[in-house]
């Protein structure tokens, strides 16, 4: 990955997914977890503030080193039992039906295989678990899906594979999930190519 990859990125994604402008997504997105949940995309724990009470352990899937050592001191705060358990959404290394709920947030842009990793999330979930996710993808507006497309070059460059025009619903469904609720829209202050997220509950 080379030293931008592997130590500058994973801060600089640090600093952007802490923003306080997600704060309030993030407690949308973790609202209803509770027992053994799998987070797909870790990154540097910008989710554990977030952990409702009921939630009793995570099992973080996390490909960055630099990433989990900016998260260890958030680790060994929090209450919830934080365990790394991987560092590939698209192989999960756990039993059929260990987690009662999944949670992913703007992790699906980058995953190279999301369907592969979405399809994985379904095998560990109990039934009736549910995945929440947080994600920013394809807009529904031609002009801004024109300048996602014409961006996406330079944002897997610059953003570790992040793909702007992925279209988050279709991916869910097609992997066999049913949305429960899910809520599109802008986010300011980013700019509509890079805005465009969703959040929401999926059943598996």
């Amino acid at each position: 990955m080379g030293l931008y990859g592997e130590h500058i990125l994973p801060r600089l994604m640090a600093r952007s997914m802490e923003a306080e402008e997600i704060a309030p997504l993030r407690r949308r997105l973790c609202a209803g977890l509770s027992g053994r949940v799998l987070e797909l995309g870790f990154g540097s724990g910008a989710n554990i503030r977030h952990y409702p009470e009921a939630v009793d352990s995570v099992w973080a899937v996390e490909p960055s080193d630099t990433a989990w050592r900016l998260a260890a001191d958030k680790i060994a705060a929090s209450r919830v039992r934080i365990q790394r358990g991987g560092l590939d959404g698209q192989r999960l290394d756990a039993p059929a039906a260990a987690f009662d709920h999944a949670l992913s947030s703007l992790t699906l842009c980058t995953i190279p295989d999301a369907a592969a990793a979405l399809a994985e999330v379904r095998r560990v979930l109990a039934p009736g678990g549910t995945l929440h996710f947080l994600e920013h993808g394809l807009a529904p507006d031609e002009g801004v899906r024109v300048w996602q497309r014409r961006l996406d070059p330079i944002q897997r460059s610059l953003a570790g594979g992040c793909r702007l025009s992925r279209d988050i619903r279709e991916l869910i469904e097609a992997a066999g999930f049913g949305i429960v609720e899910a809520e599109s829209f802008y986010q300011p202050p980013l700019p509509r190519p890079y805005g465009y997220v969703t959040v929401g509950v999926a059943a598996a």
